[in-house]
């Protein structure tokens, strides 16, 4: 039976020849009926213009992740009205599982580029943020003036060390109480919201690779490099993270300013700390660090009381 093609306002359908008689009986070619009916048949209704592409929400994965995780990433409060899809289908989840982390990175960075994504939120699997923190987030991209912003966790580790830096090989940035909003020159990726415009300056200025099948871009690396001779008694080796060499390769080839953001390229310390978004990080086993909550130096000082005058 011949087929005839038929092109609606959105898109391209087929119908046969005995089907005719089912359109005249709807109220002829063009009618609401027929729109209708062949779209029942299979024809695409498909909105061209931008949807789901307002934040990326990625975690590079073991595969096994804590209940406490799970009910915390999936029982956040939603901001209101946060897209125009749907609140809840509109959030497109990424989470590459049983990569090297900077392999699942790239291929997270293959998504944000190719799905055009304005906002990109790395959140590790061990990370747990407070409920609101999607509300907090949205503040930041409704206003849109910082392009990366942290919350604060501390390592897994007693004593507990705050995972914000200045400088390299200082330690850990410590002269802050928890409200405080906090710049630095290093951010961990546990949960750090990243503006689109940073991944794809970055992705258009690194190497092609593949990934098992999958063509993406050093756009983070694991920072680890051998140099010397050991048959010379001089032999060495650094590492590092792959988030404080993501920091540091923005600021030395003047990312910011070629993604838009000249004035965060001028900044001595241009990634933000909120503290506010405290984030707990839990182990495997449930533990949950810093132990017995934020350590007490960084809480902010009660205020004096005021004199009683007789």
């Amino acid at each position: 039976m011949k087929n005839i093609s038929k092109k609606t306002k959105d898109a391209p359908v087929f119908k046969r020849d005995y089907e005719k008689k089912h359109v005249n009986q709807m109220g002829g070619k063009g009618s609401k009926m027929e729109v209708a009916f062949w779209k029942k048949l299979g024809g695409l209704d498909k909105n061209e213009g931008a949807w789901m592409n307002r934040i990326l929400v990625a975690t590079p994965s073991t595969g096994i992740i804590r209940m406490e995780w799970a009910l915390n990433r999936y029982g956040q409060s939603m901001p209101t009205n946060w897209s125009k899809i749907d609140i809840i289908q509109w959030i497109s989840a990424y989470a590459p599982t049983g990569y090297m982390l900077a392999d699942a990175e790239n291929l997270i960075a293959k998504a944000v580029v190719e799905g055009n994504f304005e906002w990109f939120l790395s959140w590790e699997e061990d990370n747990i943020p407070p409920l609101d923190a999607f509300v907090r987030l949205n503040e930041y991209m409704t206003k849109g003036t910082v392009p990366i912003v942290s919350g604060l966790y501390f390592t897994k580790s007693h004593p507990p060390e705050p995972i914000l830096y200045r400088g390299k090989g200082t330690g850990s940035y410590r002269d802050f109480k928890m409200g405080d909003l906090v710049w630095v020159d290093g951010i961990p990726f546990g949960f750090s919201l990243i503006h689109g415009s940073i991944i794809k300056a970055l992705w258009d200025e690194s190497e092609e690779y593949m990934v098992n099948q999958t063509p993406t871009r050093r756009v983070f690396a694991n920072p680890s490099k051998a140099f010397g001779k050991p048959e010379d008694g001089a032999f060495g080796t650094t590492s590092g993270t792959t988030d404080l060499a993501f920091c540091q390769r923005i600021m030395d080839n003047d990312i910011f300013a070629k993604a838009g953001w000249p004035e965060y390229a001028k900044k001595k310390y241009p990634f933000l700390v909120d503290t506010n978004i405290f984030v707990k990080h839990i182990t495997q086993a449930g533990v949950v660090y810093p132990l017995g909550g934020v350590p007490k130096e960084y809480l902010p000082l009660p205020p004096k009381p005021k004199k009683i005058s007789k």
